[in-house]
């Protein structure tokens, strides 16, 4: 059974699905939760409160699929996050927001404020440097012999066929990941 928490995220989750969130109502998630507006307000203090714990939870969400990934054969981690991060970000508009700065009209944003996290305690969510930095890292420490910077060109690679698609991609991401492997792969000097 889920915690009161974990019922209140999947309710904001869910409202977030059927309106923009602006639109969303503290008390329409506590009864889709079916749970009391004030433990709603204990959990999370505020609705920005409430905005930036969704936002966590998309972003662990996200590292916990990169995690994932990076248990690929070693020559193929990086292009499996890649992967990972492509489709993600694709299907998850908070993640394609968390992972690139732009977000859509309608979905909730961080609060950067000082002293705006909300529950005390709360984490923020990260900044897309943040998060950025945060997967090429693991990447680069999964993958012996693969410098961070290749694993962060793969990554901003992966990120810029989300922005801009590849022209004539089909559901299994085929040009792109193609893409991302050439790009992952190591240099080769030409013998003159």
């Amino acid at each position: 059974m889920p915690t009161a928490r974990e019922a209140l995220l999947d309710a904001a989750r869910r409202a977030l699905a059927d309106r923009p969130w602006h639109t969303v109502r503290m008390v329409d998630v506590a009864a889709l939760a079916d749970v009391s507006r004030q433990t709603l307000y204990n959990e999370f203090g505020t609705r920005g409160g409430l905005a930036e714990a969704l936002l966590r939870r998309a972003a662990d969400g996200y590292l916990a699929g990169v995690d994932r990934a990076l248990t690929a054969p070693v020559p193929d981690r990086p292009a499996a996050v890649a992967l990972w991060t492509l489709r993600a970000a694709r299907q998850d508009a908070l993640v394609r927001a968390l992972l690139t700065g732009h977000w859509a009209e309608g979905l909730p944003r961080p609060d950067r404020r000082p002293g705006s996290r909300g529950r005390p305690g709360g984490r923020p969510s990260p900044r897309p440097e943040e998060l950025l930095a945060l997967v090429r890292d693991r990447m680069a420490a999964a993958s012996p012999g693969v410098a961070a910077g290749r694993c962060e060109i793969v990554l901003r690679l992966a990120l810029s066929c989300v922005i801009a698609p590849v022209p004539g991609d089909d559901a299994t991401d085929s040009r792109a990941l193609r893409l991302v492997r050439e790009a992952a792969r190591p240099a080769v000097r030409e013998r003159v």
